[in-house]
């Protein structure tokens, strides 16, 4: 079944929830990481919140798995769209329990923004060729949105990292294998698009908009 659209207004306010990728690591600063650039894409505002090394079963190295901090995110917020995204810091803590723990951190999402649609982005790779294991959560997380009737973006199955431009995207150095500054811009526009075919191409009404075109 293929969810709904998800028609957004104009400038939009996106909740953009994940791990350290949405964090801006690596980047040469995190607000130039892909959930803030996010932002201008869309011609909207992003609310970020990340927490480097957590998951949905993993405590990150600033806060803990993803269910507790759902918990203590400001209910009052008013937002058009939630994008949860990640994690490949699950993939060490293997498949039990895996998808009770993403369905009450989703139950507990959508019972404190109940009116609010939600997207799932999918963990992308950080090295190549894709673990088992990402490849793993990526297919789990899929399986678990479409139960829901929820909209899932995967940059692993749409092949956004590649050889081709896995160093381009991905500082193996310094960055310890996380997005560049221009890694995260394309990271970017690509959730962007992602969100334009979400959308609807050429589907609007009064009052609403399609999302701005990446660029």
């Amino acid at each position: 079944m293929t969810p709904s659209a998800v028609i957004l207004p104009k400038h939009p306010r996106v909740l953009v929830f994940g791990d350290s990728w949405t964090y801006g690591s690596a980047a040469s600063a995190p607000t130039l990481g892909y959930a803030y650039v996010l932002a201008d894409l869309i011609d909207g505002e992003t609310v970020v919140r990340g927490v480097r090394g957590s998951g949905y079963l993993k405590p990150g190295l600033d806060g803990p798995a993803f269910g507790e901090r759902i918990a203590h995110l400001d209910a009052d917020m008013a937002l058009d769209l939630v994008i949860i995204q990640g994690s490949i810091n699950d993939r060490r803590e293997g498949a039990a329990g895996y998808a009770d723990a993403v369905n009450a951190a989703w139950d507990s999402l959508t019972a404190m923004y109940p009116n609010v649609p939600i997207v799932v982005l999918g963990p992308a790779p950080h090295e190549l060729p894709v673990g088992a294991e990402t490849a793993r959560i990526d297919r789990d997380l899929e399986a678990l949105a479409a139960a829901r009737g929820w909209w899932y973006i995967s940059p692993v199955q749409e092949e956004w990292i590649t050889e081709a431009n896995y160093l381009q995207v991905i500082d193996v150095d310094a960055g310890r294998k996380h997005p560049s500054t221009d890694g995260h811009r394309y990271l970017a526009e690509q959730v962007a698009a992602a969100l334009q075919t979400i959308a609807g191409a050429g589907v609007t009404e009064a009052g609403e908009t399609e999302l701005e075109p990446a660029r």
